[in-house]
């Protein structure tokens, strides 16, 4: 008995020494957290309800070369879900007050599962008002769900434009990989045009603003009253060189018709207008894009989506005897005064047609006639290489570098391109067609319009662009971009006698003087690109005025016919509109120049 009574006290002695013990250490811990460590477990409590939010920057717009807005930011509510806080039991209910197919969000989700379940995902971009008033009546039972305003894409000007600005989309989880410097999980980037290549200019500099939040994440107000905040910094609005007047006509124009144009400035390389039809509806990729919207333009027959401006390569027909008679004097091969006989063809190996019998002509009146047998000549005259070579030099072959990315370099066909087809002992009567432009022979509309604005400004000019520049938010004055001269040394005498020839296509007894204009010369070449998959497409190149060129031209018309029945109307469109509009303007700044005269007088 003793010894059980014994063991029993220095049991309860034990105990009461260790109770005793703990007592004290968690006195001690107390005391050291709310006395000596008191400022430390404070700040660490603030940090925890320290809750940063990263200010999206305003995209920069663009402008045209007027200063007309041509792309702009319109707020719009986009629906979010963070993933730590949300009840995928809500899924159905949401998708119904969404508008939504059942699983979308179940996708979208899955879709950003790698990112933190604690940052927010984009759900669906803009919302109507009445789920954003739903969303806020029910807050209490919608854990994880909130909404945001952001800024999306908008087009004023009813321009479309959509080859030329491209769209922006949510970055894709390997872009982000990428760029965590400048982009987090569901920012917008360029995807593709002007929106894409000049991306870094568009998209700003982040900010981020700091907030109190309770146990519950309701949020309380600022930290530090904003002190510690950091402002977005805007992205640069960009100056087009498109002149909106024009785009919209040449878009207007091509309406229920398949092809491309292309207008540029010749003493600068900037583009004025540039349509590829048909095209697509920018604002179909504002938000998120229905599954059924984009099946029906990936699959269109039409094939929307190509940009035949840049990509579309097709012979150009007789719109390059320009080309091959500017060759052919430079070499020496012809002068101004020599001729060739034209009784209706010309026979080697076979014979080639001719539209006609022009009799005995010479260079100028080979051009306003078109007559193939003078270029069946002269192509021979010339030879393949040296034919190849002047076309290099006038841009065909390789890519013009047009700041939107995607072109197509098309084919300028040479002696050992033959010879892979057909052996060393290929047949010459091949050349024939391509002294009018047929045959292997292709080019696109931007190479076209490059040529044309070349041989209208003496073979001087600048790679062909669509941005001029960017204005400096803090100096408010245009920064230009820097483009590459291209220059093609031939002599001056040359290119006027090729012009002479383009003038009286129009407006001597040539194949388009129904084009003609009393206030303005315009000076072209018809085309007609033999196709053997249906009709011909319809071509025509040119320029105005013809002394002072303002404006060069190429416009292809697909599966119609005859250039100067389909595409040089067109042109006269737009010479009209452009030419019109800088005679007013000048007229204004004449004006404007003799009222400061006048009151200088008076002073």
């Amino acid at each position: 008995m003793k010894s059980e009574s014994f063991a029993s006290q220095q049991r309860r002695t034990v105990i009461y020494l260790a109770i005793v013990i703990s007592v004290a250490v968690l006195g001690f811990r107390l005391f050291e957290m709310q006395i000596l460590n008191r400022e430390s477990y404070e700040l660490k409590s603030s940090d925890n309800s320290i809750k940063q939010v990263v200010v999206s920057p305003l995209r920069g717009i663009f402008y045209d070369r007027n200063m007309e807005v041509l792309v702009s930011n319109s707020p719009a509510y986009t629906l979010r879900i963070i993933p730590f806080d949300y009840d995928k039991k809500l899924n159905n209910l949401l998708e119904k007050v969404i508008d939504a197919d059942s699983g979308f969000i179940s996708q979208v989700l899955n879709k950003n599962k790698h990112f933190s379940k604690y940052l927010p995902v984009k759900i669906k971009k803009g919302i109507d008002f009445n789920v954003v008033a739903w969303v806020e009546e029910n807050s209490e039972n919608l854990p994880g769900v909130d909404y945001i305003i952001e800024m999306h894409r908008d087009y004023p000007a009813g321009v479309s434009g959509a080859h030329m600005f491209g769209y922006i989309k949510e970055i894709s989880a390997k872009q982000l990989e990428a760029e965590k410097k400048h982009y987090r999980q569901g920012d917008n980037v360029g995807h593709n045009g002007i929106e894409k290549t000049y991306e870094k200019y568009l998209r700003g500099i982040k900010g981020n603003r700091f907030i109190l939040e309770d146990s519950k994440r309701k949020r309380i107000g600022s930290y530090k009253k904003g002190a510690d905040d950091e402002p977005s910094v805007k992205g640069h609005d960009l100056v087009l060189t498109i002149d909106a007047d024009v785009q919209r006509v040449a878009e207007e124009e091509f309406k229920g018709k398949r092809g491309a144009l292309v207008a540029i400035e010749p003493s600068t390389g900037e583009i004025l207008a540039l349509v590829s039809a048909p095209d697509y509806d920018l604002n179909q990729f504002s938000y998120i894009t229905s599954k059924d919207f984009l099946s029906q333009i990936y699959n269109d027959p039409e094939k929307p989506l190509f940009n035949r401006a840049t990509m579309s390569v097709k012979p150009p027909g007789s719109t390059f005897k320009m080309l091959e008679a500017i060759t052919a004097l430079a070499l020496g091969s012809i002068t101004s005064s020599t001729t060739f006989f034209c009784g209706g063809g010309f026979t080697y190996g076979r014979f080639f047609k001719c539209h006609g019998s022009h009799g005995r002509v010479n260079v100028i009146t080979a051009i306003e006639k078109s007559c193939n047998t003078f270029f069946y000549n002269l192509i021979y005259k010339i030879g393949l290489e040296r034919w190849k070579h002047y076309a290099e030099m006038f841009g065909f072959n390789n890519k013009t570098n047009i700041d939107i990315g995607e072109e197509s370099k098309g084919l300028i066909p040479d002696e050992k391109y033959y010879e892979k087809i057909y052996g060393e002992k290929w047949p010459r009567s091949i050349m024939a067609s391509l002294g009018i432009g047929q045959g292997e022979v292709s080019v696109t509309p931007l190479q076209l319009a490059l040529y044309t604005a070349l041989l209208s400004n003496n073979g001087k000019t600048f790679e062909p662009h669509l941005v001029k520049g960017y204005f400096d938010e803090a100096t408010n004055e245009l920064v230009r971009y820097k483009f590459k001269e291209r220059n093609v040394d031939i002599e001056q005498k040359y290119f006027d006698i090729v012009k002479e020839g383009m003038f009286l296509v129009v407006n001597g007894k040539g194949t388009a003087t129904h084009i003609r204009l009393e206030d303005f010369e315009i000076c072209g070449k018809t085309g007609t690109a033999q196709n053997p998959h249906g009709e011909d497409h319809a071509l025509f190149v040119g320029f105005a005025p013809y002394k002072n060129p303002q404006i060069a031209f190429a416009i292809v018309v697909e599966n119609v016919g005859f250039g100067g029945t389909h595409a040089a109307p067109i042109a006269k469109k737009i010479v009209e509109v452009y030419l019109n509009k800088l005679k007013r303007n000048k007229s204004k700044l004449d004006e404007s120049i003799t009222q400061v005269e006048n009151r200088n007088l008076k002073n």
